[in-house]
Formats: C-alpha cells, sequence, structure tokens
C-alpha cells in the first residue's frame, strides 16, 4: 500500500506547472519532490516536469536531499545560456523542495525558492523551511507588509553560488535542515497551497488528519476555496505531497 499521496489543482492559472515526484533506489531510500514552476507557459510546465522527476532520482540515489538538491542545482547552473543575461530570462526555473528518508537515517530537506516543507507531529504542525523570497529579507513590521513574497530570492534554474546569493540577499542558494526519524506526517507544499491558509490564518493542522489520499485533496480543495473567497480572489496552482514517515532500521 502506497504510504504517501498528491493532489493538485490549477486554480485560475492558465497552466498547471506545479509537478511532484518519487523516487526509491533499491537500498530503500527514497526521494519526495515539489517543484513550483516560475511562470505560465507550455515549457515551464513541461521543464519542470523534467526537473523534478530528475531531483528525485538523484536525491534518492544520494540518499541525502541536500547533496541531491545541489547536484541538479550545479548541473543547470552550468548551462551556458543561463550565464547569458538575455537569453536567461527565457529560460524556465522553478522553487523546489525535496525530502529524503533512507533506513536508518535522520529525515533530511533541502529548499531553494518558496516551496515549503512541514511536518505533522503529535497534534503539532512544524514548518522545516524558510522562504527564499523578498519577504523574508523585509519582513513585515510596525503595520508595513513587508517585501513582495511573489520576488524570489533563489531557485532551481539560477547560477548564483551559496556566497553570491549570501552577498546579496542574506542566505545561500540552498539551504537544508535534517530531523532525527520520528513518527511524523510530511507534508510539502507550493505557494498556492498554504498562503490561502496562513493569509486567512487559519491552522493546518486540523486539515492535516486523515488518510494521505483524503487529506492531501481536502487541502488544496479548501486552499483554493480560501483563495476564492478573499478580498482580493485568485487561486494559484495548489499542489501538495502527503506521506507518513516511520523510523526504519
Amino acid at each position: 500500500m502506497r504510504a504517501y499521496a498528491t493532489a493538485q489543482l490549477i486554480g485560475d492559472r492558465s497552466h498547471q506547472c506545479d509537478v511532484t515526484a518519487v523516487s526509491t533506489t533499491p537500498t530503500g531510500a527514497r526521494a519526495y519532490v515539489l517543484l513550483d514552476g516560475i511562470g505560465s507557459t507550455d515549457a515551464i510546465r513541461d521543464w519542470t516536469r523534467d526537473a523534478a522527476r530528475r531531483l528525485a532520482r538523484t536525491a534518492a540515489r544520494h540518499g541525502d536531499a541536500e547533496a541531491g538538491l545541489r547536484t541538479v542545482y550545479e548541473r543547470y547552473a552550468a548551462e551556458p545560456d543561463r550565464h547569458d543575461p538575455w537569453a536567461r530570462r527565457y529560460l524556465a526555473a522553478a522553487c523546489a523542495v525535496v525530502a529524503v528518508t533512507a533506513p536508518g537515517q535522520p529525515l533530511t530537506v533541502a529548499w531553494c525558492g518558496d516551496a515549503r516543507a512541514y511536518i505533522f507531529v503529535r497534534g503539532t504542525v512544524q514548518r522545516l523551511t524558510d522562504d527564499h523570497n523578498m519577504r523574508r529579507i523585509f519582513p513585515p513590521r510596525d503595520g508595513r507588509p513587508g517585501g513582495n513574497r511573489n520576488i524570489i530570492t533563489s531557485c532551481l534554474g539560477a547560477i548564483e553560488t551559496d556566497q553570491e546569493n549570501k552577498n546579496q540577499y542574506g542566505h545561500p542558494a540552498i539551504e537544508a535542515v535534517t530531523r532525527d526519524a520520528d513518527d511524523y506526517r510530511l507534508l510539502l507544499a507550493s505557494d498556492g497551497a498554504y498562503e490561502p491558509y496562513e493569509d486567512g490564518g487559519h491552522d493546518i493542522a486540523t486539515y492535516l488528519i486523515g488518510t494521505p489520499g483524503t487529506t492531501a485533496r481536502g487541502f488544496v480543495d479548501t486552499a483554493v476555496h480560501i483563495a476564492r473567497e478573499a478580498a482580493r480572489p485568485y487561486a494559484d496552482n495548489a499542489t501538495v505531497l502527503i506521506t507518513d514517515i516511520r523510523p526504519t532500521h
């Protein structure tokens, strides 16, 4: 029986450019990936699909989320056209989050962009990622809204090194976290899936109870409904991947 589920809705976009992918090695390492393509075109959709599959295979093979993401990031960053200021404007890119489990190993999570990872453990949701966008650089304060969360400060398809990104934005191009093995539910979500809950002040923990399949479908259905009921109604692509993690030896 499959222990994970995905669900997505196109929202009010012209294309569905969110993609999930899962890859498992013979040794039992498994990578869960969610990519949020930046833009809405056939080319972006197709590139993001290919990139998600590549990232899942690579991260599973490495048995580590950060090693996998760095390998794929550097591969795209080495493409000559991405170093041409004019040409790179027309190349696809995506926010990425990847989580890897392996027998006897902790959970590893890595990301670039604003796709998120959460864990739901003993009734509490913990966010593992910190968005790579201008809202992080200029957080809301004193009644001011802060930076534009739609301006991304790192993504798959960028060319900046960790140090170059730190110099410009104060954070590396790729970040990673590790969590000890435990019984918990892992949630990967695109911004179109989590922002409606966050903007509306909803506790997402109440939406993470149930089987992975039922929970995933309900999560994106509710996200799109909330987004369309907002003062400025607009529903982005909404995608989640949900899996239940169990320690293995």
